[in-house]
């Protein structure tokens, strides 16, 4: 018996290793368009195998079963590759991945930083990158709403009844924003929120955000940062492409792309969007519209040419128009500028030119130019808001490589003539527009100390026509040990020109008179920052990390002060003002189709005069972001779960007020499902708002009566024991609750 037992397990060892020995072998690659990728996820997704690439973007996979199996290849910034595998007995199969970018690249080139194109993991700048994958986990109507799934960059609006705003980041307000497209400052501080709002988002290439002060590249208002807006290349864009989408709500969005050739030598890309909503719906049933009714349009059409040893040559053009109005809900046209019945009617008109040209010469000297024309013709019940504003830019540029200098100089000129019918352009009753000559230079070197360490120096020189002499140094230093671990340190000041329009909106809602206290001086800023970026391997996930610590300190700081229900006084501060926060970025990619994305900051954003120190009024103390997604990749499915949420706000109250001071806590959160069909279609719908969140509805002190006419009264005549008068400025959250959507796109390449 005990032999019979001994030749049995004596059979079953051979026959466990002739079935090892049967076993196969997967060696490989996996590979991106700028190199290797490494710490990718690589594993079968019917076989309980896996492994993660080494720096060098190799893997091996041991004792695989032979036959046809599906390897699943993953990693952040990365499209998930799916491909079938034929596995040899006893032998070793090699292949090369490739992999497509998403979202969030880490190789993606960026400009914004340092004006050169530089991959992002390289520049000494943190520059955050957004591809249209990313907005389209939550699709809106333009550019200004998508933004609020972005970590520290928040879409403010200003006003409860016209519904204009702009974007905070790290808790300052939108005039220290500068937005650009293509690296040119084509929209202006009279008009970001109609610069960003019909940029058709099918022509969007990716959307990049420094925060922080970027004064010494870009001059006055990139004080908090800036958004670049890089559109779509008619060399590389899709040769059709359209995306409709309408919500419950009746909203109608429609965004159309059109390739196409004109010859041998110039491309074109013809982009049209078009946004409708016309319900003058009141569900707080303050007597007010909930949301602006709006019919917007917006054409633009991008040429590339080709010229001897690639040289660059591109002219783009941007026509917009809109027609926006808010107010009680029986208000028309005939009302516009009455007493009688309340509403907010603005129409805009912009014109936008940009181009850039290398010149033919050796030394590589790129110029820019760009122009565009504002007009604003608005109305705010009998308070009339009349502005033109005009912006000439062209920039001469001369980058070099010199040994471990990366060299670039730039000789900038910006002309600005604005003109309203307020004090602004008003003097000694006469009216006197304001023309602004800003001609200034800039140097710049990075410095490649090492192969782990570069720094960069600069340095801009203005010379305002207005405000004399303005210097703007910068230093930034970057470590990056290993492809793990980047370490960036960076310094700077920034300044900026003051346009009282975009102080604060509620100085045209009719309610409140502008009062200028004193000759405004330029606000100037201090800013320093340290960026840590971390990639963590998980086996069967990879993590991402980006982390940093921003202070700023203001001085000349414009302020306004609400504590006259009548009027808002501007003046600069006396004492000083900081800002200062941390802010969290993880990035999570599983070898299974799942990615998580999330996103936190808290802020601290004060100023102090008179030895007294005050929190600044519509600023959150903490902020956050989520999205995850999943994808059911058989049937051609995904799911995106999306969200952000804010901490407290002090909000502008009247003396008696007897609404909260403070905002609540409050989130916005949406799901969404995309069905492709084919290669060319796909379908997506859900809900927005799923909370169905709402502001108070008596956000809008004294709706009943918003002309004063009886003041200290109540609609039904008794006496307020607040007295209190018409004002739409408490605000701090959309007033539209929750709303299906649903939408098509089609992408012919």
């Amino acid at each position: 018996m005990a032999g019979m037992l001994r030749s049995f397990y004596i059979l079953l060892f051979v026959a466990a290793s002739l079935a090892a020995n049967g076993q196969g072998r997967l060696k490989g690659s996996v590979t991106a368009g700028e190199g290797p990728v490494p710490f990718a996820t690589v594993g079968f997704k019917d076989l309980k195998t896996g492994a993660v690439t080494d720096e060098g973007g190799q893997f091996i996979l041991q004792n695989i079963p032979p036959g046809k199996h599906v390897l699943q290849v993953s990693a952040v910034g990365y499209l998930t590759s799916t491909q079938n595998i034929v596995i040899k007995p006893s032998g070793t199969t090699s292949v090369l991945i490739r992999l497509e970018p998403s979202s969030s690249n880490l190789g993606e080139v960026v400009v914004s930083g340092t004006l050169r194109p530089v991959t992002k993991m390289e520049s000494p700048v943190p520059v955050e990158v957004y591809s249209p994958v990313f907005f389209r986990k939550n699709p809106t109507p333009s550019i200004f709403d998508a933004l609020q799934n972005v970590n520290g960059v928040r879409p403010q609006l200003n006003c409860n009844v016209c519904n204009t705003g702009d974007i905070h980041i790290n808790g300052l307000e939108g005039p220290y924003t500068m937005v650009m497209i293509d690296g040119m400052p084509i929209v202006s501080a009279l008009s970001t929120v109609y610069g960003l709002s019909g940029i058709p988002n099918s022509l969007v290439e990716r959307v990049e955000v420094v925060k922080g002060p970027a004064s010494t590249l870009y001059g006055s208002e990139a004080v908090g940062g800036l958004i670049n807006i890089i559109t779509k290349s008619p060399a590389t864009a899709p040769i059709l492409s359209a995306d409709v989408m309408a919500t419950s709500w009746q909203e109608y969005n429609a965004d159309l792309g059109w390739r196409f050739k004109a010859g041998t030598k110039a491309q074109s890309l013809l982009g049209l969007n078009y946004y409708n909503y016309q319900d003058p719906a009141d569900h707080n049933g303050d007597g007010f519209t909930d949301v602006t009714q709006q019919h917007r349009i917006s054409i633009f059409n991008k040429w590339t040419f080709t010229r001897k040893n690639d040289r660059a040559a591109s002219l783009a053009a941007r026509y917009f128009y809109e027609d926006r109005w808010g107010g009680q809900t029986q208000w028309d046209k005939q009302w516009r500028g009455t007493d009688s019945i309340y509403g907010e009617s603005i129409y805009t008109s912009r014109v936008e030119v940009l181009g850039q040209y290398q010149l033919p010469t050796v030394p590589r000297l790129m110029l820019q130019g760009s122009f565009n024309y504002h007009n604003q013709n608005s109305v705010y019940g009998t308070t009339w808001f009349l502005a033109k504003q005009t912006i000439a830019f062209a920039q001469l540029t001369w980058d070099k490589e010199i040994g471990k200098h990366n060299l670039l100089a730039g000789l900038p000129f910006r002309y600005t003539f604005y003109d309203d019918n307020t004090v602004v352009t008003t003097e000694k009753g006469v009216n006197k527009p304001e023309k602004t000559f800003l001609p200034g230079i800039f140097v710049q070197d990075e410095i490649k100390l090492a192969p782990a360490h570069n720094l960069l120096l600069g340095m801009r020189y203005d010379y305002n026509s207005l405000h004399g002499n303005i210097l703007t140094p910068r230093v930034a230093y970057k470590w990056s040990p290993n492809y793990k671990n980047v370490l960036r340190l960076n310094a700077g000041t920034g300044y900026r020109v003051v346009s009282i329009f975009t102080e604060d909106h509620a100085a045209l809602s009719g309610a409140r008179e502008v009062v200028i206290q004193s000759e405004l001086k330029p606000e100037r800023s201090w800013n320093a920052n340290i960026n840590y970026t971390k990639k963590i391997p998980l086996g069967n996930a990879f993590l991402g990390l980006d982390a940093t610590a921003f202070y700023t300190h203001f001085s000349n700081r414009i302020m306004p002060d609400y504590s006259r229900p009548d009027s808002i006084l501007y003046d600069n501060l006396k004492g000083y003002a900081i800002s200062k926060g941390f802010s969290l970025n993880a990035d999570v990619a599983f070898s299974f189709p799942l990615k998580i994305m999330a996103g936190a900051t808290l802020m601290d954003v004060y100023q102090k005069e008179n030895g007294v120190r005050t929190r600044q009024m519509l600023t959150e103390q903490f902020t956050g972001t989520w999205s995850v997604s999943y994808a059911f990749k058989r049937a051609g499915l995904t799911v995106d779960y999306t969200g952000n949420i804010y901490g407290p706000m002090l909000l502008p109250v009247q003396p008696k007020d007897p609404r909260p001071a403070k905002s609540p806590v409050w989130s916005i959160q949406n799901v969404q499902l995309t069905k492709k069909l084919g290669k060319e279609w796909e379908i997506y719908g859900g809900v927005k708002n799923l909370l169905n969140f709402l502001p108070p509805s008596n956000s809008i002190a004294h709706a009943h009566d918003p002309f004063d006419k009886r003041p200290g009264f109540n609609a039904d005549g008794s006496v307020d024991p607040y007295n209190m008068t018409f004002d739409p400025a408490y605000v701090f959250a959309p007033n539209q609750g929750i709303r299906g959507f649903l939408g098509v796109r089609f992408t012919k390449l």
